[in-house]
C-alpha cells in the first residue's frame, strides 16, 4: 500500500511506474519506497475529486460529514502508537513528541467535525435589509475541489490542519505530502479507505513537488490551493494561482523574534527559549529563533541558557530521554551546517554546539547552537534556517527591542517575556506578527488561528477561520412585495 497512490478510493501505481527512497533520518538508511506520482496521476486525482464533489460530497450536511470526521479520528486513534512509531523513523523527531503531535492531529478532526456540524445551523441565516420590499437570506457553501502540499516538519498534523477543515466544509482534497515524510499522509488515506471514505473525496498523491506539486498548483479544475512551506515555493504557486484566479492560502517561512526584558524570571526564560528554538530539532516555521535579551539580564540568562542547552539528549528519536533528534534529511543537515559556517564567517560568535554529536557517527545529528551577537544584516540573523540554532542580541529599551523584533522580512510569529502586564500588553500590541506569545513560546490550539504578516503567509488556518478558507459566502436576496417594481413597465 505504502508504494502506490490513494485515488478515487482505489490503491493504484503511478502512471510512469517511479518510485521514491524513504530514508531514516537517524540512520541514513532506506527503509521503505513510495510511489513518484507526476503530472498524469494528479490529474486522475483532481478528476475523481470533482466528480466526487459534483456527484454528491458538496451537497452533504454539515452533520453527515461529521460522521466521517468523527470515525475517521477514531481510527486514527486505534493505530495511534503505530502512527507515532511511523513518524519518528519518517521524520526523526523524538518518540514523546511524535505521541504529542499524532494526538493533536486527531484532536483537529475531532474538532472539524464540532464546527461541521455547527455549519448546518449558520445557513440560510437572514439578513437584515433596509428595503421590507427584499428578503436576503446567507449560505455558506464548499469551494469545490482543495489542492493541498504541505510540509515535513509535522506530517500528520500538517495533513490534519489542512484536511479536516476542508472536508469539513464540503470540499474534495488532493493533498501532495512532501516527498521526505509521505508515510504518516498514506496511514491517513488507508484509515480513510478502511472506514469506507467515498470515492474520490481524499485523494493522496505522492511525490517530488517540480513532478506533483507543480501539476497540482496548475491544473484548472482545482478551486482552492492551500500551501505550507517556503517562501519561493508559496511565490510560484500564488504566480500559479493567479492565472486562474484561484482562491489561495499561504502559510510560509519565519524568522521569529523573541524579547526578554529584565524583570522576567530567568529560569523560566530559559525553559521557553529552549522549547521556542530546539522542539522539533528548531524545524518549526514559528521558532522563535532571534532572542532579544535586555542588558540587565542578559549576563545571568545566557550563561544558564548556554549550561541548559549542553544538557539537552540528542540521539535516535525512539531512545528513551532524547529530546533532539536528527534534522529530516542530508539536504537540510548540510543547509544547517552551512549557516552555523556562514555565521562563523560573519564574525558571529558561536557559544555552544553547530556540529555533530562526537558520540552519533551517523544520522542527520547537529548539536543545538547559539550565536551571540550577530551583525543585524547578516544571513544568520535575517533568514530562516529551519535548524536548531539561535541567534541572540541585547538592546537597551523597548522600543529598541520592538525596531529590531520588527525589522524582518518575516511576520509570522513572536514572543515577549516581562512580569509587567502592561508592558507585555503594549508590546505584544505592537508586534508585526500574526501569533504572538506573553510569557511563552510556540503553544498551539486548534481553536485560535495561525498564520502570518509580512512574506509569512496569506489567511489563516486552524479555529473557525480554517474552515472558512474552504467555504464561499453566497447571499441570496428576494423580491417578497406583491407591488410590481415599476422601473421599467409602469
Amino acid at each position: 500500500m505504502r508504494d502506490q497512490l490513494y485515488i478515487n478510493g482505489e490503491w493504484v501505481s503511478p502512471d510512469l511506474g517511479g518510485y521514491l527512497d524513504v530514508i531514516d533520518p537517524a540512520t541514513e538508511q532506506v527503509f521503505q519506497q513510495v510511489a513518484a506520482g507526476t503530472e498524469e496521476d494528479i490529474d486522475h486525482a483532481v478528476r475523481a475529486a470533482r466528480r466526487a464533489f459534483d456527484s454528491g460530497w458538496g451537497q452533504t450536511s454539515g452533520a453527515e460529514r461529521a460522521q466521517w470526521l468523527d470515525a475517521l479520528a477514531d481510527e486514527l486513534e486505534s493505530a495511534k502508537e503505530a502512527l507515532s512509531e511511523l513518524e519518528v523513523r519518517d521524520n526523526g523527531k523524538p518518540l514523546p513528541e511524535a505521541q504529542w503531535d499524532i494526538g493533536d492531529a486527531i484532536g483537529c478532526f475531532r474538532y472539524y467535525a464540532g464546527l461541521a456540524r455547527e455549519l448546518d445551523d449558520q445557513q440560510d441565516q437572514p439578513l437584515a435589509l433596509p428595503d421590507e420590499r427584499f428578503r436576503c437570506r446567507i449560505r455558506h457553501e464548499p469551494i469545490g475541489v482543495a489542492g493541498q502540499i504541505i510540509p515535513w516538519n509535522y506530517p500528520l498534523l500538517m495533513a490534519a490542519w489542512k484536511v479536516a477543515p476542508a472536508l469539513a466544509a464540503g470540499a474534495t482534497v488532493v493533498l501532495k505530502p512532501s516527498e521526505l515524510t509521505p508515510l504518516t499522509a498514506l496511514e491517513l488515506a488507508a484509515a480513510a479507505d478502511r472506514i469506507g471514505f467515498p470515492a474520490g473525496v481524499l485523494n493522496v498523491v505522492t511525490g517530488l513537488g517540480a513532478d506533483a506539486g507543480s501539476p497540482l498548483t496548475e491544473h484548472r479544475s482545482v478551486d482552492k490551493l492551500a500551501f505550507t512551506g517556503s517562501v519561493p515555493t508559496g511565490a510560484k504557486i500564488m504566480s500559479a494561482a493567479a492565472r486562474d484566479i484561484k482562491n489561495i492560502s499561504l502559510e510560509l517561512g519565519g524568522k521569529s523574534a523573541f524579547i526578554v526584558f529584565d524583570d522576567a524570571d530567568v529560569e523560566a526564560a530559559v525553559e521557553w527559549i529552549l522549547f521556542g528554538i530546539f522542539w522539533n530539532q528548531g524545524q518549526v516555521c514559528s521558532a522563535t529563533s532571534r532572542l532579544l535579551v535586555q542588558e540587565g539580564i542578559a549576563p545571568r540568562l545566557i550563561e544558564r541558557l548556554v549550561e541548559e542547552t549542553r544538557k539537552i539528549s540528542i540521539g535516535p528519536g525512539m531512545e528513551p530521554g532524547v529530546l533532539l533528534g536528527p534534522l529530516v534529511s542530508q539536504g537540510q543537515y548540510d543547509k544547517v551546517l552551512g549557516f552555523v559556517d556562514q555565521g562563523l564567517a560573519s564574525g558571529a560568535r558561536l557559544l555552544t554546539g553547530g556540529r555533530r554529536p562526537a558520540h552519533l557517527s551517523q544520522g542527520y545529528f547537529i548539536e543545538p547552537a547559539i550565536f551571540d551577537e550577530p551583525d543585524l544584516g547578516s544571513i544568520l540573523w535575517r533568514e530562516e534556517v529551519f535548524g536548531p540554532v539561535l541567534c541572540l542580541k541585547r538592546f537597551k529599551t523597548e522600543e529598541q527591542a520592538l525596531q529590531m523584533a520588527n525589522a524582518s522580512r518575516f511576520g509570522l510569529a513572536a514572543a515577549v517575556m516581562s512580569a509587567d502586564p502592561q508592558r507585555a500588553t503594549r508590546v505584544a500590541n505592537q508586534l508585526r506578527a500574526g501569533i504572538v506569545w506573553v510569557n511563552c513560546s510556540q503553544p498551539t490550539f486548534v481553536e485560535a488561528p495561525w498564520g502570518g504578516m509580512k512574506h509569512s503567509g496569506i489567511g489563516r488556518e486552524l479555529g473557525q477561520w480554517g474552515l472558512h478558507n474552504y467555504l464561499e459566502v453566497k447571499q441570496v436576496t428576494e423580491y417578497i412585495s406583491d407591488q410590481p417594481w415599476g422601473w421599467y413597465l409602469k
